[in-house]
């Protein structure tokens, strides 16, 4: 398309026409909302924004960030509320903001551009392109003006505006690089499935980062990463590999014991600044929270270590206090800022600590760690000392004793703290994290004993189904705009699709195992790509983006093809549906072929991996008998009591329910009680074992000895 190469005059803009408020007062989203009263003349993503700069022959300014982001906040003081730079905005641009958790397709392409143009990503990401949404600039963060090395945004801002001018036919030449090396080639599936070999690689990529010191992958900023946790357990119970184990439960102690974890009123932070997990980023989200209850019920599972299994009620304690509708759905994150500044909310003094404990102050300090926030001295951010057994045998107490007396500390800690303005929470509520709490909340009630957890689950998924689907019954990504919403992505349907068996797992409720079915034949019709395998970040009828992308790498959150891996072979054990396998294999030959140079960025398909009929540690149980009476739940209790990731469970009740069961998993027929009693039937691939009647028989025959590796 021809660039143009009209003149204009360049200046500062500062005397162009500010906007009272935006067009962004008319949005729903919290971040969008935040920037509705900045001098820019904002738009939000749409056809109104593209048709003007396509009309004005003016280039696009498009920034993506969310409402919790730290850095987003700053960049909006410093530049976007400043006269000057809306000035140069308004006059030599058409302004887009988006907020990336309400639209992650558009910022997965244009931040796998940023990443493609300048070997990194972040937010608040700045992409600068023509009206035909092809980039030639982008980049993260830039101050207002240039400072420490970095380029200012007022000067990048003229410096593009005068190019566009004077070389617009070299940007546009740009642009189409940009977009011709971003799209280039599809993925072609390998020639090699993914097999063991893949997962150790993975683990040895893994063992090479990990901190021997702090536990944890890499140095700093360093992240959670709960699938790569969930991953070593896996592929411990699968090769015998203890040091998988110990890499998984040190990572989890650590962070337990950091600044990253919320000592005082629990939860996760999004990520520590440091290597030793002191000094957090203090916005939380409720996709970490869910992704760290998920490692820590793993490990519980895996261990039977009873302190798992409390953090991962903490934390389920936080959520359901903290980010809970009173419908049932969850806010997407709190933020890091409240009105004192960053992280205030969680800050402390060590003359704070005197004041509220007095006497008994040289306790807290004996008990916990206050780490000065660069910045911010005396200001510091609470942690555990430890280890709890020389600690007590230091005080001469029991490590009982030691953990009441850090309760009741904490207890009037958060006291004080609740006196203090709140950090703001993101209201949005987004249907594939949703989702993930979900599963979350229905694994936790299953392993942990818990019928609230299940409650709590079941009444998410019913908000999911009122709240977050059309007329027709087609999934939401959230309720975006008055114009019904925004359509789901691959992640919404791939995590729905996930919860709903989940959730069939822990109730053996019918309609949930067909409600995972029906949405997993819609997924494949929306996002699957037959020809080249895997699934489409977007279904065939978005239009308003220059490609189509795949989602491979695990990000925050594992991949929607990770995902979807899962489902398919989950789903088709139950169903027998060939369509399924194909899938399938052809997803996992794409993923194996695309990124087996890297397999520790792909944890999440991994952890599946790990537990499927291609790694030989899959197993299908299906209990013949009524799943109130005593006898099946013996048989269930029996089936759950070691850790076995791969275990699938069908109940095929008697009578109608069976016949129903019968219709749409195959594998369940022909399993029958005998005299009443009930049976349990267990398969590997397509070779079923003699049905036994007996708990102690039942776990006899899950737990038989494997050779590991």
């Amino acid at each position: 398309m021809s660039s143009g190469t009209d003149k204009d005059t360049l200046d500062s803009g500062a005397s162009s026409k500010r906007p009272v408020r935006n067009r962004l007062a008319q949005e729903k989203s919290p971040y969008l909302l935040q920037h509705a009263g900045n001098p820019v003349d904002w738009y939000p993503w749409g056809e109104e924004a593209f048709t003007r700069a396509t009309q004005e022959k003016r280039p696009v300014f498009l920034s993506i960030g969310y409402s919790s982001c730290h850095w987003c906040h700053v960049m909006a003081q410093e530049s976007f509320e400043d006269e000057g730079v809306a000035g140069v905005l308004n006059r030599y641009f058409v302004c887009i903001k988006v907020d990336r958790e309400e639209r992650p397709d558009i910022d997965s392409v244009y931040m796998g551009i940023c990443q493609q143009m300048t070997g990194q990503g972040g937010w608040p990401l700045t992409i600068v392109m023509t009206p035909e949404k092809k980039p030639f600039f982008a980049g993260t963060y830039f101050p207002r003006t240039s400072k420490a090395g970095r380029s200012g945004l007022s000067e990048i801002l003229l410096r593009i505006a005068d190019l566009w001018v004077t070389n617009r036919d070299e940007l546009y030449a740009a642009a189409d690089q940009v977009i011709s090396a971003a799209g280039a080639v599809p993925v072609k599936p390998g020639e090699r499935g993914p097999d063991r070999q893949l997962l150790d690689r993975g683990f040895e990529e893994l063992a090479a980062l990990f901190d021997q010191e702090n536990g944890g992958f890499g140095r700093m900023p360093k992240f959670p990463a709960p699938h790569m946790v969930i991953f070593l357990i896996r592929y411990w119970q699968l090769t015998g590999k203890g040091n998988a184990l110990s890499m998984a439960e040190r990572t989890i102690d650590a962070i337990r014991r950091g600044g990253i974890w919320d000592q005082v009123g629990g939860g996760l932070h999004r990520y520590a600044t440091d290597s030793g997990w002191f000094i957090p980023h203090f916005e939380k989200m409720l996709s970490d929270q869910a992704l760290f209850v998920l490692a820590c019920i793993e490990a519980y599972a895996a261990t039977g270590k009873v302190q798992y299994r409390t953090i991962a009620e903490e934390c389920i304690t936080y959520t359901l206090r903290e980010l809970r509708t009173p419908a049932g759905g969850f806010y997407t994150a709190e933020d890091a800022d409240s009105p004192g500044g960053e992280g205030a909310y969680y800050l402390w003094t060590r003359e704070e600590i005197i004041r509220i404990f007095g006497d008994e102050a040289e306790e807290v300090f004996s008990l916990f760690i206050l780490t000065p926030v660069p910045g911010s001295n005396p200001a510091c951010v609470l942690s555990a000392a430890g280890p709890d057994r020389v600690l007590a045998q230091k005080m001469n107490i029991s490590e009982q004793d030691l953990a009441n007396c850090r309760k009741t500390i904490l207890f009037r800690l958060l006291q004080e703290r609740e006196k203090r303005p709140r950090p703001e929470r993101d209201i949005k509520i987004l249907t594939d994290i949703n989702a993930l709490f979900c599963l979350a909340l229905s694994r936790a009630g299953r392993v942990l004993g818990n019928p609230s957890y299940t409650c709590a689950a079941i009444h998410t998924l019913q908000y999911l189904e009122q709240s977050l689907k059309d007329e027709n019954g087609q999934v939401l990504h959230c309720d975006g705009n008055d114009n019904g919403g925004i359509p789901g992505f691959a992640d919404d349907y791939a995590f729905l699709i996930a919860a709903y068996r989940e959730l069939y797992q822990s109730t053996f409720g019918l309609p949930y195992l067909t409600e995972a079915i029906r949405l997993n034949a819609e997924f494949m019709k929306k996002f699957h790509d037959p020809e080249n395998g895997g699934f489409f970040t977007t279904s065939a009828t978005a239009t308003d983006l220059p490609m189509r992308k795949k989602e491979w790498y695990d990000g925050a959150l594992p991949s929607a093809n990770a995902m979807a891996f899962e489902n398919l072979t989950r789903i088709y054990r139950l169903t027998g549906n060939e369509n399924l396998a194909d899938a399938a294999e052809k997803c996992s030959l794409v993923i194996a072929g695309s990124v087996s140079h890297l397999p520790s960025a792909i944890t999440g398909f991994l952890a599946a991996l790990a537990c499927s009929p291609v790694t030989g540690n899959a197993e299908d149980l299906v209990i013949a008998g009524d799943p109130a009476e005593a006898g099946t739940i013996d048989l269930l209790n029996a089936a759950r009591a070691p850790y076995l990731p791969g275990l699938q469970i069908l109940v095929r009740p008697p009578g109608r329910e069976g016949k129903r069961v019968d219709a749409i998993a195959p594998a369940a027929r022909e399993k029958f009680t005998r005299e009443g009693k009930p049976a349990a039937y267990l398969c590997t691939g397509t070779a079923c074992r003699p049905p036994v009647y007996d708990p102690e028989a039942l776990l006899k025959e899950l737990t038989r000895k494997k050779c590991p590796g």
